[in-house]
């Protein structure tokens, strides 16, 4: 199988991933799909589905294996649907893969060409950021600073080790702290520089 030529969206809770992720999907020759889509789309009547079931109605962490299978599922989907057209569009991910375990698992899968990491140096400012995001969305739990500091935590011991996974020359840092049109425009830039440059 063709590997999917890939952009890569990594950052803490409240850096923005998702939104840019949207944001860059919306532009003609990308594709957006988000962890979080995969898991909504889930047919529990499947085998698969059923085994995701098995563990999320328990609180526990989808093992990774079943998750790649879900996500490849998903864009099967998409592909299917003509929404992902894997010969002209670019796969933009955020939320997956969510750990180096699952990294490896999808290098058959995956040609990433780019990868983001949206950077948010001031934790102070980041948690002030998550906690209005909790009142807008209505999350009320996760307002509080003992659920945020977890979720921090979480991200620095399972998701962080995803940077230096990979090549340093493949990477970007982007200040995430900035408005979302001055995040959008680094990464955008980015790209450019990306498919100018392409490293062999």
């Amino acid at each position: 199988m063709e590997k999917y030529r890939t952009y890569l969206l990594i950052g803490s809770p409240g850096s923005g991933k998702g939104t840019q992720g949207k944001a860059l999907g919306t532009l003609p020759g990308f594709f957006h799909c988000a962890c979080g889509d995969v898991f909504r789309s889930i047919d529990t009547s499947t085998v698969l589905g059923k085994a995701f079931l098995h563990y999320s109605s328990k609180g526990q962490l989808v093992p990774d294996d079943i998750t790649v299978k879900l996500w490849l599922a998903r864009i099967a989907a998409c592909v299917e649907s003509h929404a992902f057209r894997p010969s002209v569009d670019r796969l933009v991910l955020d939320g997956i893969p969510r750990n180096v375990e699952q990294a490896r698992i999808m290098e058959d899968i995956l040609e990433i060409e780019q990868v983001f990491h949206l950077d948010c140096p001031d934790r102070k400012q980041l948690i002030e950021r998550l906690k209005k995001r909790a009142l807008r969305d209505n999350r009320l739990d996760d307002a509080s600073e003992d659920v945020i500091h977890r979720r921090l935590e979480v991200y620095r011991m399972e998701s962080e080790p995803l940077l230096s996974h990979y090549p340093e020359a493949r990477r970007k840092e982007i200040n995430a702290l900035a408005s979302p049109h001055q995040v959008m425009l680094q990464i955008l830039n980015a790209v450019e520089e990306a498919e100018n440059t392409a490293v062999p």
